[in-house]
């Protein structure tokens, strides 16, 4: 097929008319002849919506069709070219001749730089009615040079989801290099945000919304409060390695932010607030073999996000905490991830794709400060020593999910298709994602409470399943993308979801309880006597929660026709509700608050996000929240909790966040 590509003078015109869509390449895809380079010519062209095409216009369908008679091309490629820009239908079909064996780099290159060189130039006329097209030339031969096309966009494009995790598998040699070290190829991104943000109601302190009633009370009001930051600030690299099969790509990705904790040293404790650390976000390798024209399989090693959850998410301006437990489903984690991408073709270019990983086994629960007190005498005040549970946590390294001693399972199957073909629109996907892990927590025989230590001299494991499930959809077109996720499972604290609960002890119909600390303290075990009188261990028990969120996004821009080169061709607005709860009668056991109510027990999202893009590199965001909590009352009806001083059974937090996103 490559030998004989190479050599076919009709296939060669039909990716020159391709790149560039010129008058001397003949409608007749049968046509073995090529036109005189040394003269002129004049075509009238339309796609097929009739609009005027040049450079910057849809690739000619005949020649489309063309490739695909001949097998170059698939159909699900061909859709994808067919609404692809002049310059972006150049790039994919370089890259997909490419992968193919087509056309090796060099040849790649000469093309587009044949391109680039201005060597044949389109002239589109928008007020005269037909497109005049001047011809291939080459240097020297004796032709006017045609005006340069003018650069840009053809349309605004519609909102694109936020995804993390892209379905569609990446090209060989597709990674533009900033950089290289030696073989491989190296492009630095990131970017520098700063905003401002106004917190109507801020219990805590920190400069991002928490759940609500995560502190008892607020003082004597609301406690408002106002943030300036920079450590939303982010960068990144990707990588491409090379290989000597035309079917293997490998790449690799390596990100960090500034959203984790402030330095501690001594010559920074004064300026600690702005004393920001920098901490891993991705770092991971993937390699894909193309084992088939329509068949690719995956294999990926690091940390990424977790393909629980993480698949759908509400595009928000605060991303420090990213609406962590307000119906933002997500994570990031150590995995080992294996699965495939099939297109299934068809008008709308079907795609599935399942997907299996193994993760590190992750509870994100917090070890208690250890207190050792000791008594001189009778009588004599006890001296007590507190030990930091933040050190246990850090040695430890979260270990109820490694103490397990199996890993977390995790599955995602994804169908992506394209519901609007107009341009700049990309597709739309239904998704379910699902996960299941197992914690353990230990007794060590010397933390078991002294009237039960002689039957369990040896310590005790206890322990608890976590599991979750997710149904979502995004569905993008010209003129408003909607994105819905909704979940539901048990211990979805790791993931910020179910409340920041994780499991409780099970310890109704047992008497004489005493609790023992597990052996990182993050959680305490319940012993007792059951109805026979024998002393047993309570079980744990998942705390269940439910949750999730729609969002719809308008292209504004793209409503009013802006200037896609012009200062208004940027401006998004979103709207957005997210919710996220906790099963009741798991919460009254888990917070143990019997009949006396407690909170929070459910929290909500309401917004409104405004971006405005000044240029490729400059962006604006605006949003307006209402983060609301909600407490479980006690039998009366009236709740404990508190908002200023006073029982409340919700807070709410007014929050306003702005400020500009620098992107390289």
């Amino acid at each position: 097929m490559r030998d004989c590509f190479r050599s076919s003078v009709v296939c060669l015109l039909a990716i020159a008319c391709l790149l560039f869509p010129v008058a001397v390449c003949a409608a007749d895809s049968s046509a073995t002849t090529t036109a005189d380079p040394t003269n002129a010519a004049t075509s009238a062209a339309t796609t097929n919506s009739g609009a005027n095409v040049g450079a910057a216009a849809v690739i000619n369908p005949t020649l489309v069709d063309l490739l695909v008679k001949k097998g170059i091309l698939t159909t699900a490629e061909a859709n994808s070219l067919r609404n692809m820009s002049g310059s972006a239908g150049m790039q994919q079909l370089l890259l997909l001749l490419k992968a193919k064996g087509v056309v090796n780099d060099s040849e790649a290159a000469e093309l587009k730089s044949a391109a680039d060189a201005d060597t044949l130039h389109s002239l589109v006329d928008t007020e005269s009615g037909p497109t005049q097209y001047a011809s291939l030339t080459t240097a020297g031969a004796g032709q006017a040079a045609a005006p340069k096309e003018a650069p840009g966009p053809v349309v605004i494009p519609a909102i694109a989801p936020v995804r993390v995790l892209s379905l569609d598998p990446p090209v060989k040699d597709g990674l533009a290099p900033a950089l290289k070290l030696g073989a491989v190829r190296m492009t630095p991104y990131g970017f520098i945000k700063a905003t401002a943000a106004y917190d109507s109601l801020d219990p805590t302190g920190d400069d991002f919304p928490r759940p609500g009633f995560t502190n008892a009370d607020t003082g004597p009001n609301k406690n408002p409060e106002f943030h300036l930051k920079a450590r939303s600030t982010r960068f990144g690299s990707k990588f491409e390695w090379p290989d000597i099969s035309k079917n293997i790509t490998v790449t690799g990705q390596v990100e960090a932010d500034f959203e984790g904790n402030f330095s501690r040293a001594d010559n920074r404790n004064v300026s600690s607030i702005r004393s920001n650390a920098l901490q891993l976000r991705l770092a991971f390798g993937r390699i894909d073999w193309t084992v088939a024209p329509n068949t690719d399989i995956f294999f990926e090693a690091g940390q990424d996000w977790t393909i629980f959850g993480s698949s759908a998410l509400m595009n928000l301006f605060e991303t420090t905490f990213y609406g962590a437990y307000w119906g933002n489903l997500y994570e990031r984690s150590p995995q080992m991830r294996l699965g495939f991408v099939q297109k299934l073709g068809g008008s709308l270019n079907w795609k599935l794709s399942p997907e299996f990983a193994v993760m590190m086994p992750s509870e994100g629960n917090l070890p208690a400060d250890a207190v050792t007190c000791t008594v001189a005498k009778l009588g004599v005040a006890t001296t007590c020593t507190v030990v930091d549970g933040t050190a246990n946590q850090l040695g430890y390294g979260e270990r109820q999910g490694a103490d397990s001693s199996r890993p977390e399972l995790e599955a995602r199957t994804v169908l992506q298709f394209q519901l609007d073909k107009a341009p700049g629109v990309v597709p739309a996907q239904i998704l379910w994602s699902g996960f299941y892990s197992t914690r353990q927590a230990t007794v060590l025989g010397s933390a078991v409470p002294s009237p039960y230590q002689a039957d369990f001299p040896r310590g005790v494991d206890n322990s608890s399943h976590g599991y979750g499930n997710q149904i979502a959809i995004s569905l993008p077109t010209r003129w408003a993308t909607v994105v819905a996720s909704g979940y539901m499972g048990a211990d979805l604290r790791f993931f910020f979801a179910g409340e920041t609960l994780s499991n409780y002890n099970q310890a109704a119909g047992l008497t004489e309880t005493a609790s023992g600390f597990s052996v990182d303290r993050s959680s305490t075990v319940v012993f007792g006597l059951n109805a026979a009188g024998h002393p047993v261990v309570a079980p744990q028990k998942s705390v269940r929660g439910y949750g999730g969120f729609i969002q719809a996004g308008f292209p504004i821009s793209r409503w009013f026709n802006a200037d896609p080169k012009g200062r208004n061709a940027g401006w998004q607005a979103y709207i957005e509700y997210g919710l996220d709860a906790a099963n009741a009668n798991d919460f009254r056991y888990a917070k143990d608050i019997g009949a006396d109510g407690g909170g929070p027990i459910k929290d909500t999202i309401k917004g409104v996000t405004i971006f405005y893009k000044m240029n490729p590199w400059v962006q604006f965001g605006f949003e307006e929240s209402q983060y609301s909590g909600y407490a479980l009352p006690n039998t009366s009806g009236l709740c404990t909790t508190k908002v200023a001083g006073l029982p409340s059974c919700t807070s709410v937090d007014w929050r306003s966040e702005f400020g500009p996103v620098f992107t390289f």
